[in-house]
């Protein structure tokens, strides 16, 4: 390479670098001067609100319905940028007019613990026995239902299985771990987090910017329609979620799911170990439809399986319809016997 080629290749890098840094700058300065980093954040639900401080897994919050005695339901959000417990607002709605109900904001979401730490599923395990020990304490021990959504529903798996006497049974809407690319036969309790990657993204000065460029309202837009599988998404969804990604702290659980620390390494072998009554119901729209591994469940005694025409978020597009089917797996175990109080 000659002197004339050579100083070409450093003047092009240099004006590379000087863009980079121009347009790191310009993004640090339009996230910290346009961008409302605390906005107003109503309660997703209705009913009783309150944190409750655990050992394992910080600070939770937890919504509750408790006019109408009966067996407890606890609902789990799903796992995303801008999760919260507005993703189960109408079966929280429609369920508790007839039992108590509640719905947790998992760590790292909601109005739960934001601070910046390793999130795994072994925490979001910790926050849903610490929810659980609560309600049970709160409703003479008796045995619970639970019901997840997507990623969770591999939380919630494990959690039973570590504690199954506290669950009379599990309900998975879009459960994640079906799929050829995150199904999970590896390590027990493991995750698939790259810490270099984390440790990339979420640190100071570019971290939070990052972020907030993400969650943009068209992104989030693009991302529920992802979902949803139409353009056709819950508005009151999106500006939910919009204003819970607008909090302090919000980065730090969604670089950790971004990074892979969120994703078990054997979620269908806890799906295979469920020995408790199990429904689950999927979309079939979307970019959420591969249950190429269902099968591995389908067809056993304790599983039902059922199928709408809808994307990963079924209870927001036919709420009548996964209501029903969930109804009527309850009414035919209602017969089995639920597990007394230690």
């Amino acid at each position: 390479m000659g002197s004339q080629s050579r100083h070409s290749a450093g003047r092009f890098a240099a004006a590379a670098a000087l863009t980079l840094v121009g347009s790191a700058a310009a993004l640090a300065g339009w996230s910290g001067l346009a961008v409302n980093r605390r906005m107003p954040l109503p309660p997703a639900l209705p009913g009783r609100h309150e944190r409750l401080r655990t050992r394992r897994a910080g600070d939770i919050s937890l919504y509750g319905s408790t006019e109408v005695e009966g067996v407890p339901l606890l609902l789990i959000h799903s796992i995303n940028a801008a999760a919260n417990a507005y993703e189960v607002r109408p079966l929280y709605l429609r369920y508790r007019g007839t039992r108590p109900v509640y719905a947790l904001d998992l760590p790292g979401f909601g109005f739960s613990e934001r601070s910046r730490r390793r999130y795994t599923p072994r925490l979001m395990v910790e926050a849903i026995h610490a929810a659980v020990d609560e309600i049970r304490h709160r409703h003479g021990g008796w045995a619970i239902d639970a019901l997840a959504v997507s990623l969770s529903a591999s939380y919630l798996a494990r959690a039973s299985l570590e504690r199954s006497d506290a669950y009379r049974s599990l309900a998975l809407i879009s459960p994640t771990g079906f799929d050829g690319r995150l199904s999970g036969d590896g390590p027990p309790d493991g995750h698939r987090g790259r810490d270099w990657l984390r440790d990339a993204l979420d640190r100071p000065p570019l971290g939070r910017p990052l972020f907030d460029a993400l969650v943009t309202r068209p992104s989030m837009r693009f991302f529920l329609q992802k979902t949803f599988g139409s353009s056709d998404i819950d508005e009151g969804l999106l500006a939910y979620d919009y204003a819970s990604a607008h909090q302090p702290g919000a980065e730090h659980a969604p670089w950790c799911f971004i990074a892979g620390h969120l994703f078990p390494t054997d979620a269908t072998r806890l799906y295979e170990r469920l020995r408790l009554p199990v429904w689950m119901v999927h979309g079939t729209r979307g970019d959420f439809v591969d249950y190429r591994l269902a099968p591995r469940v389908a067809d056993r005694p304790n599983w039902r399986v059922e199928t709408l025409p809808t994307g990963a978020f079924p209870h927001f597009e036919q709420p009548a319809a996964v209501a029903a089917g969930y109804d009527a797996f309850l009414t035919s175990i209602i017969r089995l016997p639920a597990a007394r109080p230690a």
